[in-house]
Order: structure tokens, then sequence, then C-alpha cells
């Protein structure tokens, strides 16, 4: 019986003795062969599909260990910052250990979905007149002079548990796909993979880390104090892990690079053609390998590709429902049925 990742892969982390596990049964995500986008783009592809961890998204996997590590400890309190996962994630695992969680947000800036998921849990939220990278430096002074536990992805058991992707990646394909392609927001993510591509020692990709043209600190040398994009999850203009991510692109041979909101939106739409709907930022792993498959010197081309999808659809789904034409009303018959469906 399968019984969450810390279970699974226990002998491959790095956990203090003290820990004790609190799990939802996370990780054990499927890898979606997309044959038509392979097709298209003239590589073998497979969507990581972290949406269908417990809580929408792959915050699971380094929630898990966070949260088991601080319960080991008698913390009684968790904290963290969020743009919306990791909000939800963190009350969660809270609720699910008996622990008090609260989380802070920038105002106006989360997802209705991921915002839900967190109130539904039970956690105190506060919203605080600021960015992201505004709640994460107050979240880092309160639990410097407080017992209230950290759990965002600053806290190395969140790479512990984040890293385990890498190792079912690993577990089915054989072997270490050629290139990763995943969002790059706070990049927990893209160090957490590369951590533990090097430790399973079964290959090792290039990674093609991707972030919004309105939140790039990473492509552009320098933070983004006002990061706008509508890929929510990675609207962060000073990642807590930037110079990690930098590193693993480097070591890993690839690159990170900025797609526009239009080129992610598109990608959502060719994902959801396949039948794997996500949230927008989860589209920006795919945005940026169509981007770089009209270069003169496409490298992913023949090769085998991992695109991660960090979170599900149902996280935003405004993009949606805000384009979306109210469906026609017809009368409850049959010929009105057949005149509308067969209509030119």
């Amino acid at each position: 019986m399968y019984q969450g990742l810390i279970h699974r892969y226990k002998n491959f982390l790095d956990l203090p003795a003290h820990t004790k596990i609190v799990s939802l049964n996370e990780g054990n995500t499927p890898l979606i062969p997309m044959p038509r986008l392979s097709k298209e783009l003239g590589c073998e592809i497979h969507i990581k599909f972290e949406g269908l961890n417990p809580t929408g998204s792959f915050k699971d996997r380094g929630m898990t260990s966070a949260i088991s590590e601080a319960v080991g400890r008698g913390a009684e309190t968790v904290i963290c910052a969020s743009t919306g996962n990791t909000a939800a994630s963190a009350a969660a695992y809270a609720a699910r250990a008996g622990l008090r969680s609260i989380v802070l947000i920038p105002e106006g800036k989360v997802a209705v979905g991921k915002l839900a998921g967190a109130i539904a849990y039970g956690a105190q939220v506060i919203q605080i007149q600021g960015s992201f990278d505004d709640a994460l430096s107050l979240v880092v002074e309160i639990t410097q002079k407080t017992p209230i536990a950290l759990v965002n992805s600053i806290n190395p058991f969140r790479i512990e548990g984040q890293k385990t992707a890498a190792f079912e990646i690993c577990d089915e394909l054989g072997s270490a796909p050629d290139w990763l392609c995943l969002p790059v927001g706070n990049a927990g993510n893209i160090t957490s993979y590369w951590a533990g591509f090097k430790q399973y020692a079964k290959g090792y990709p290039h990674l093609l880390g991707v972030q919004a043209d309105g939140a790039a600190p990473l492509v552009y040398g320098q933070p983004v104090d006002k990061p706008e994009t509508v890929a929510t999850a990675i609207r962060i203009g000073k990642p807590a892990r930037g110079e990690q991510a930098l590193e693993a692109a480097s070591e890993s041979k690839g690159k990170i690079i900025a797609v526009s909101d239009e080129e992610i939106l598109s990608a959502q739409k060719i994902l959801a053609a396949e039948g794997v709907w996500v949230e927008p930022a989860s589209a920006a792993g795919l945005a940026g390998l169509i981007a770089e498959s009209t270069r003169p010197k496409f490298e992913a081309r023949g090769k085998r590709v991992v695109i991660v999808c960090t979170g599900h659809g149902m996280k935003d789904p405004s993009i949606i429902t805000e384009s979306f034409t109210s469906p026609k009303v017809v009368p409850a018959n049959y010929e009105s049925l057949a005149e509308i469906i067969f209509s030119k």
C-alpha cells in the first residue's frame, strides 16, 4: 500500500531523527505522454502532472517533510508567505497534524481557488499591503523571534520532499530525461529537482527554467520591485533560492528564460487540448519549450523531454471563466438540440 513519499523514499531523504511523518499520500503523480505535442515539436514529451497531489499542487511534496519535521520538534504553529499554492498546502498539512497555521498573502494578488483552499483547511489568512517578497521578509522575522515554524521553501526540509519528483521520473522512465522544463517563481522547485537528479544518479537532464516576462529577475539579472503576470504562482520579484536556481541551470548545461503572458496562456490551451488542464503558471514550462523550438538550434529536438506542470487548472480558473461566453439556451427537445449541434 502506498503511504506517501517519505515512506517510499526515506533512505534518500535527509530528515532529522525526531521527524514524525504527517502525510496525505502525496506524490506518485502520473507521467503523461503527449503524442500530438511530441509530433509537433519533434521530441518525446511527457507531462509530470503535479496538480494531482492532494491539494492540487507540487507544494505537497515539500510540505509533508516540512510539517513532519516541525511536528517532531514540538511546533504548535506554522507560518508561510504565499502566492497561493503554498498557503493551501501548509494549511492542509497543518490541519492533518492538528497544528495552527498562519498564511500571509500579498493583497489582491492570490487566485481565489488557492485562497479558498487555505480557508477551507482552517488557516488564519492575513493580507499585507505589499508584495510576496514583503510577506516573506515578515514571515522570516517573526519565526526568528518566536517559536512559530517557517514552512516556506527556504526551509531546507521542503527541498528534501520536493526532490522526490526527480526520483519518480527516473523510476518511471528508467533514467533521467534529456531535458526537464518547469516554471520558476521562488526557485525552490528547480533547486529541488536538480538536487534529486544529482542524488539519484540515474542521469542528469538539462534544465529549462521558465519565468514570466513581468516577473523574470533571474533572466534580467536584478530584482523586480513590482512583478506582474497572469501566472500568479510565479509572480515573484526576488526569488529566495535564485542563486541556487542559476547554479542548477548552469551545472545542468541548461538555461532560464522568460516568456510572455500570451505564450503562457497559449501553452495552457495546448495542454488542455490533450486533456491536461493546468493553472497558467504551470504552462510556463511548455511555453518555454515552444519558444526554444523556434530557434535555429533547437537542442531538445529528437530528445526525451519532461515538462513539469506544478498545479491543477482548478487552482486558478478565472482566466478561463472570465473569457467564457455563456452557453446558448435552447428548448428541451431533440429538434432544437440537433439544429444547434449540426448547424455550421
